[in-house]
């Protein structure tokens, strides 16, 4: 029988990310099967991938058990408690990208992460955009190749916007990346 998903402060909706999908595989840490197993990155001695339900992410006892990390420890943000930054990244679902994920912290607070973006999401995110304008600007690149690369993005493919949101002050916060 499926229960209901535990909800995650920083990844409001794993399932629609696709790290989270429905599935009869018995958890490994807990043994049971609930309806759905973690598929999104996992850093633990173990092989765990595909192995673990979110119960046993969100309560934290697939950290304890296997000493696992969903995020890959990479914080891009301001000054971060310890107790928020362990939340992300050993109580909530990672996500995939090209490269190594990244997960923003802002406002003192982790980031909700919302999900890969490509240019027609980006749209209604303005400061986001703009964030990005500024990244590929550092790259050196002029400023036509700047606006070209920002309207090839794509959700689905190579390259990809990957956008957060501020728990706090709500602002939007984003990165690219690509093979």
């Amino acid at each position: 029988m499926t229960e209901l998903l535990p909800k995650f402060p920083y990844h409001p909706d794993p399932v629609a990310t696709g790290v989270i999908a429905p599935s009869d595989t018995a958890c490994t840490c807990c043994g049971r099967e609930r309806g759905y197993v973690y598929e999104g990155p996992v850093y633990a001695a173990d092989e765990l991938g595909g192995r673990l339900c979110p119960w046993c992410i969100a309560d934290g006892s697939a950290s304890e058990r296997f000493d696992a990390h969903f995020t890959a420890g990479t914080c891009l943000g301001d000054d971060v408690p310890l107790e928020v930054f362990a939340a992300v990244d050993r109580h909530t679902p990672g996500f995939i990208a090209w490269q190594e994920p990244q997960w923003f912290f802002h406002c003192g607070d982790g980031a909700a992460f919302l999900g890969p973006a490509g240019a027609a999401e980006l749209a209604a995110c303005p400061e986001a955009l703009e964030m990005l304008r500024r990244e590929a600007k550092g790259w050196g690149w002029p400023s036509e190749q700047v606006e070209h690369f920002l309207g090839s993005l794509d959700k689905e493919a190579e390259a990809t916007a990957y956008l957060f949101r501020c728990r706090v002050c709500a602002a939007h916060l984003d990165y690219t990346d690509f093979a």
